[in-house]
C-alpha cells in the first residue's frame, strides 16, 4: 500500500511539473525542421521549465499563423516585405537563426558522376521546355557523361513555401523568361510538374519516381540519398552544394545585410560561392517582451544563437557567421530592456 500512495505521489508530483513547464507554440519552414526539431530536444534538457512546440508547415502556413497569432513564433526562410507587412497586425523583428542550401536533385540511375546545370538550363527545365535528359543543353554542360533519353518530370511544393521562394528567387536573377513568366515567391504559378507538400513531399516524389526532378534542402536529399546537381554561379564556377560554399555565399551577401536582417543569399558573388542559398528566420512581434512566454522564447533564441549553432554543421545547415550572430542576440537584448 506504501508503494501505491508513493507511485501516485510522484505521478501527481511528475504531472503538476510538465503542467507548470511555460509552453511556447511555433510553425513554419520545413527547410529548417530538422535543425529546429533537434535545437528543441537539446535545449529542453537544459531548461525543463520551457516546452517548444514547433509543427512543419512550411513558410506560407507558419507566416500566416503567426500573423493570426495562433502561435508564439513563425519560421520562414522569405522575409516578410514591406508590402505584406500592411497586413499583419503589428511590427515583426526576423531573428535569422540558420542558412542553408536548396539543392536541385533528380533520380537518375547510373550516371557517371553527378549532374552540373547553370541557371537558364534549369529554368528551362522547370519551364517545361527542356523535356528530356539527353537536351543538347544538358549535354552541353556535362561532357562525357551519358545522359539518358528519358522524359524529365518536374517536381515542385504544392505548399506556400520559403524554400519554393529562395529558388525562384534565384531563377528570377539568373532567367528573364523565368522572371517574366512565374517570378519569385513563396506560391507560384508552375508551368509544369507534379506537387508535394514540404520538402519531405518533394523528396519522396523524387525518390520513388524515375527521370525526376526537384528542390529541396539539403539534408532532405542526404538523409534520403539522393543524387543532387553543382550548379554554375555569378562568377561563371561550377560549385557543389556544401557549409563551406554556403557560407562563402554569406559572406559576399551578408555585407549588405539591413540593420532589420533582411536580405538574400541568392546568386551571391564570389567564386566558392553556391548560387541557391537561403536563410531562415524566427519571426517574433517586435514589442517589449513582460510575458514569461515571451522570456521563454527569448530564451530559447539565444540558445539557439550561442550553443545551438554548434549543432548545425551535422544536419547539413551553416551555421551563422560569428559576427552576425552577435548582432542577433543584440537585437534580442533590446526585448528585455524596451
Amino acid at each position: 500500500m506504501k508503494n501505491l500512495i508513493l507511485s501516485l505521489v510522484v505521478g501527481l508530483v511528475t504531472s503538476l511539473s510538465a503542467n507548470a513547464a511555460t509552453q511556447v507554440h511555433g510553425a513554419g519552414s520545413s527547410f529548417i525542421a530538422p535543425l529546429l526539431t533537434k535545437w528543441i530536444s537539446e535545449f529542453s534538457k537544459t531548461d525543463a521549465e520551457v516546452q517548444i512546440n514547433y509543427q512543419s508547415v512550411g513558410s506560407g502556413a507558419g507566416v500566416r499563423q503567426f500573423s493570426q497569432k495562433t502561435v508564439d513564433f513563425g519560421a520562414s526562410d522569405a522575409f516578410i516585405t514591406d508590402e505584406q507587412a500592411k497586413e499583419v497586425p503589428a511590427k515583426v523583428a526576423h531573428i535569422p537563426v540558420a542558412m542553408g542550401a536548396v539543392v536541385v536533385t533528380y533520380n537518375l540511375s547510373d550516371l557517371a558522376k553527378p549532374l552540373q546545370l547553370d541557371g537558364n538550363t534549369l529554368a528551362e527545365i522547370f519551364l517545361g521546355n527542356v523535356k528530356v535528359w539527353n537536351d543538347a543543353r544538358i549535354a552541353k554542360l556535362n561532357p562525357g557523361v551519358q545522359l539518358p533519353a528519358q522524359p524529365i518530370l518536374v517536381t515542385h511544393r504544392s505548399d506556400g513555401s520559403g524554400t519554393t521562394a529562395i529558388f525562384t528567387e534565384y531563377l528570377s536573377k539568373v532567367s528573364p523568361a523565368w522572371k517574366d513568366k512565374v517570378g519569385a515567391a513563396t506560391s507560384v504559378k508552375w508551368p509544369s510538374g507534379l506537387g508535394g507538400k514540404g520538402n519531405e513531399g518533394v523528396a519522396g516524389l523524387v525518390k520513388q519516381t524515375p527521370g525526376s526532378v526537384g528542390y529541396v534542402e539539403l539534408i532532405y536529399a542526404k538523409s534520403n540519398n539522393l543524387a543532387f546537381a553543382s550548379i554554375k554561379n555569378s562568377a561563371g564556377q561550377v560549385v557543389a552544394p556544401t557549409l563551406e560554399s554556403v557560407t562563402a555565399a554569406a559572406s559576399g551577401a551578408l555585407k549588405s545585410l539591413p540593420a532589420d536582417f533582411r536580405g538574400s543569399l541568392t546568386n551571391a558573388p564570389g567564386k566558392a560561392a553556391y548560387p541557391i542559398s537561403g536563410m531562415t528566420w524566427v519571426l517574433v512581434w517586435d514589442t517589449p517582451v513582460t510575458e514569461v512566454k515571451g522570456k521563454s522564447l527569448l530564451k530559447f533564441l539565444n540558445w539557439s544563437l550561442k550553443d545551438g549553432q554548434k549543432l548545425a554543421e551535422g544536419l547539413h545547415y551553416a551555421p551563422l557567421p560569428p559576427s552576425l550572430a552577435k548582432k542577433v542576440q543584440a537585437k534580442l537584448a533590446t526585448f528585455e530592456t524596451k
